[in-house]
């Protein structure tokens, strides 16, 4: 008869056992896990135009093997209008490691949701109002505005300063052009879907350009010979040209990888999140009461 325990015994060992200095521990990191998903979240939402890497409204033409690692898609043109792909007619030697959407319901929603970001990058304020090239810069996150055009000979660095939601946006009156073999480079954990070139006319990227961020021009995008983007090429209302170029969908944490077509922070995942921390700070305060 002595050996045998109270039914709850293994249940009181538990709780006796647990240091009650131990739940605000677990509360901080219950809120860390919190802010950290919110802190690597893209910082300007895209909506369903995500997983796109070309997004344009008139025209898709490209020339050569040019790949494109995420979603491509035309509206209001139909495939008509795209040309220089495996499934164009007569079908080209380009590329897409994704899905298409030609004048459908999926590419018009992305246009909208590309208009919003266009429009939510026009009305951020000016951290400062750079110079007509921005090579040779090393530049902190900010709001990097031109009235007039933009261009980059050589290379621009951007710096995240161990931020992971470091945010780069840069708001150019006319047009974005890049010189023959120009880079944007990223330091201490700069992300590139964190950085948005928002582009009142065309963007142009020149010859063996290395480029990163979410281009949205007004008009029209040119990718030429041998440039790579890791990022989104989306034009609202013209064309996006490709020449033997490569162009992948960035993701959240710095991969290239598509991403899939769905908010970077899904919503339940914070809930439980701040649902776990607000019962480890209920329990931690009885404990304490008890104690008391």
């Amino acid at each position: 008869m002595s050996n045998i325990k109270p039914r709850n015994a293994a249940l009181t060992a538990t709780r006796s056992s647990t240091s009650p200095h131990l739940l605000p521990k677990l509360l901080i990191l219950g809120l860390a896990s919190l802010f950290s998903a919110f802190a690597t979240a893209q910082t300007v939402p895209l909506g369903s135009a995500t997983s796109f890497g070309v997004l344009a409204a008139s025209a898709i033409t490209n020339v050569g093997p040019t790949i494109v690692n995420g979603d491509l898609g035309i509206h209001p043109n139909n495939a008509s209008s795209v040309t220089g792909f495996t499934f164009s007619t007569p079908p080209g030697p380009g590329i897409v490691n994704g899905v298409t959407h030609f004048a459908d319901a999926v590419a018009l929603q992305a246009q909208t949701d590309a208009t919003t970001a266009f429009n939510t990058l026009a009305g951020l304020p000016c951290t400062a109002t750079i110079p007509a090239d921005l090579g040779g810069m090393t530049l902190t996150p900010g709001v990097y505005c031109s009235t007039s055009s933009m261009g980059l000979t050589g290379a621009v660095t951007l710096n995240g300063q161990n931020d992971p939601a470091a945010r780069f946006v840069f708001k150019v009156g006319s047009a974005l052009t890049t010189a023959s073999g120009a880079s944007v480079n990223v330091i201490n954990g700069a992300q590139s879907c964190n950085i948005f070139w928002q582009v009142g006319s065309s963007a142009t990227l020149g010859t063996g350009t290395s480029f990163r961020g979410t281009v949205i021009a007004f008009s029209s995008v040119t990718v030429t010979t041998g440039t790579t983007v890791n990022g989104r090429t989306i034009a609202r209302t013209g064309a996006v040209t490709a020449d033997s170029a490569s162009i992948s969908v960035c993701t959240v944490g710095g991969g290239t990888n598509p991403p899939p077509t769905s908010t970077p922070v899904p919503a339940l995942g914070v809930g439980f999140a701040l649902l776990m921390a607000l019962s480890l700070l209920v329990v931690a305060t009885r404990r304490r009461r008890k104690s008391a």
